[in-house]
């Protein structure tokens, strides 16, 4: 892979403009084409620079449809330069300041510190994390339907794992770090396939969380529910310190993917601070909100009021930990506006090669949340209605468990998810004479 350059458009240009997505070409180069506009064309000419042309994303047809075509992501281009070479340092500015460009950006590889598992045999002695959010009670309802997706945007998943078996549908691996620096990466970081193995297990304690069958772990949150395998993070290793690490712009591609199979619910236990330029994932994220899909994130770990991307993002619901009493956990973080706040320490569940492990992040706080939104769409759906993005926000609104007297506090957002209490406020919407979800 050579050099990527992001291009958005203001306008498409002329009719039969149909440059092949990104993806593809790069192992079918049969279709090409050489031209972006003319003012970009004449620029990278005089910098001697021969380049191809590719769209960003799969578009659902032909010429986009109204939902893509209201984000811009019809107009999004990955623009490939043919060799190596070095670029001036202004080009991306020289690029964004042409009058038919609305925004430019070089690819680049960002960092998510990953929370650093104890491995283990057993199950914590303390409380369970699901008797904390009253999971029982809601699993004497519905423990999930296969119909609703939860789709698991993370390092992969181990679904020969026994607790996961059969449990995941869709998958792709969308990290491909050929071309750049990977000399602190390990395991697998090339190549765009089908197998989102998981080397790390991180996405794996994550997909224990939301779909595990209970074997020799507490039962996942929505066990009846289908996985979607996701992989955009590579493992990064420095200093003894283990990152996920990906290109934005392929995880906004995995974003996509999720939405376009039909994700009902996408968990997202990662987040990347604002780094210049547009805010990471907004288009991408603004089309999922477009289509309902409901995009959970975790808040961050560091305490502060640092915002991570996707959690700061509008339409997002960000989500804090607590600990194993249920009280906020010292290391979530508040920048992003917080949603709600779910169990986020010495979380014991799945992870790779078969094993298990306890774990403690806003990362394992997210799959909680995410699992709840799908368990509540579930309900709803078995009952023949729809809950949109608004009526789970009504639901959490009324339901959650309050850290203090305000209604929403900037740590812990609504407060600790209740889901009997969140069950029991949508049994009455949906049986009551004046029900509004539909």
């Amino acid at each position: 892979m050579k050099q990527h350059l992001i291009v958005k458009l203001r306008a498409l240009p002329a009719t039969g403009f149909d440059p092949p997505q990104w993806q593809r070409f790069i192992f079918d180069k049969s279709r090409v084409v050489e031209t972006l506009t003319p003012a970009f064309d004449a620029l990278l000419q005089s910098l001697g620079v021969r380049f191809w042309v590719t769209r960003e994303y799969e578009l659902m047809r032909a010429e986009g449809s109204p939902l893509e075509a209201a984000q811009g992501l019809e107009r999004t281009f990955r623009v490939i330069f043919q060799q190596d070479v070095t670029l001036p340092p202004d080009l991306t500015p020289r690029v964004a300041a042409l009058p038919s460009i609305e925004e430019a950006r070089l690819i680049a590889v960002v960092e998510t510190p990953l929370p650093v598992p104890q491995l283990s045999l057993r199950t914590s002695l303390t409380q369970r994390a699901g008797d904390l959010i009253h999971l029982p009670y809601a699993h004497a309802l519905t423990r999930g339907d296969p119909k609703v997706t939860i789709a698991v945007l993370d390092t992969g998943v181990d679904s020969s794992h026994p607790e996961l078996v059969g449990k995941v549908g869709s998958r792709k691996d969308f990290v491909n770090l050929t071309g750049l620096d990977t000399s602190d990466f390990v395991g697998d970081f090339l190549g765009l396939d089908d197998a989102p193995d998981d080397e790390v297990g991180h996405g794996t304690h994550v997909s224990g969380i939301i779909a595990a069958k209970g074997l020799r772990m507490e039962e996942g949150v929505a066990p009846e529910c289908k996985l979607m395998a996701v992989r955009v993070l590579a493992t990064m290793e420095r200093d003894g310190k283990r990152f996920g690490a990906g290109i934005v712009d392929n995880i906004n591609t995995g974003i996509k993917y999720a939405v376009d199979q039909g994700a009902d619910v996408i968990n997202m236990s990662l987040g990347i601070r604002h780094m210049g330029g547009g805010l990471p994932h907004e288009d991408v994220i603004r089309y999922a909100v477009s289509k309902d899909v409901t995009v959970v994130a975790a808040s961050g770990n560091d305490g502060t009021a640092e915002r991570y991307y996707p959690g700061a993002l509008d339409g997002v619901w960000a989500v804090g930990a607590t600990d194993e009493q249920g009280e906020l956990a010292s290391f979530s973080s508040y920048g992003a506006r917080i949603s709600l706040v779910a169990p986020g320490s010495r979380v014991f569940s799945a992870f790779a090669s078969g094993g298990y492990a306890h774990a403690s992040g806003t990362s394992q706080a997210s799959p909680f949340v995410a699992g709840s939104m799908a368990l509540l769409k579930s309900f709803a759906r078995q009952r023949g209605a729809r809950l949109s993005n608004g009526d789970l926000a009504d639901i959490v609104r009324h339901t959650c468990e309050r850290s203090d007297s305000r209604m929403r506090s900037p740590r812990s957002g609504y407060g600790l998810l209740n889901l009997a209490d969140a069950f029991k406020y949508l049994n009455h919407q949906l049986t009551g004479s004046t029900t509004r979800i539909m």
